[in-house]
């Protein structure tokens, strides 16, 4: 006797957006700190060997850009900051910082590439409330209205143009729409 099961076929996305919707719900319960959030991320991404994409024709290759590039960025800054600390290896602070800036920048171009597939429709950004005071008046948030989770965030000054250019932009500071993420240190 045979039995028909069906199964459905999960894609890369479908892995990769369970993957961020568990860890997220994980730190909004406590569960992960921010540093872990990030590891278990960088972590996720090294597994899935998928580079990012050269083409931005969908959402979900926008978000999976600028996952891959954020993970990247933020996990390089807190091996630069690990260094730091310990005042030992100083030539890899400054290689991690750099490699920092390279995927802060990619994933800056990643976000425009997405705006701009979505026609810039249903985006709203705006300057975030931050404890840090090098990023106060400097960090705005982007939110993408019609997604959950889709969240982003930059201190990028010719981004920050192309929103104003476009009217998507909105003067004054807000408390971000993850301000526990943003304002915890790793």
């Amino acid at each position: 006797m045979f039995i028909l099961v069906y199964t459905k076929n999960e894609n890369i996305f479908d892995s990769f957006f369970m993957n961020r919707d568990f860890l997220i719900m994980q730190f909004k319960n406590g569960d992960i700190n921010k540093r872990e959030f990030l590891q278990l991320n960088f972590d996720y991404i090294q597994k899935m060997k998928l580079k990012p994409f050269d083409r931005i024709d969908s959402f979900e290759k926008g978000i999976y850009n600028y996952q891959y590039y954020n993970m990247l960025a933020k996990y390089y800054y807190m091996m630069a900051m690990d260094i730091k600390k310990q005042r030992k290896h100083l030539s890899y602070y400054r290689l991690y910082l750099d490699e920092c800036k390279y995927y802060y920048n990619e994933k800056d171009k990643s976000t425009f590439r997405l705006l701009k597939h979505l026609n810039y429709e249903n985006v709203e950004a705006y300057y975030i409330k931050v404890k840090s005071k090098k990023l106060m008046n400097k960090l705005y948030e982007i939110v993408l209205k019609d997604y959950e989770y889709a969240i982003f965030h930059s201190k990028s000054v010719w981004l920050l143009n192309v929103l104003k250019k476009e009217g998507l932009f909105k003067e004054g500071i807000r408390t971000s729409l993850i301000d526990d993420y943003i304002n915890e240190k790793y």
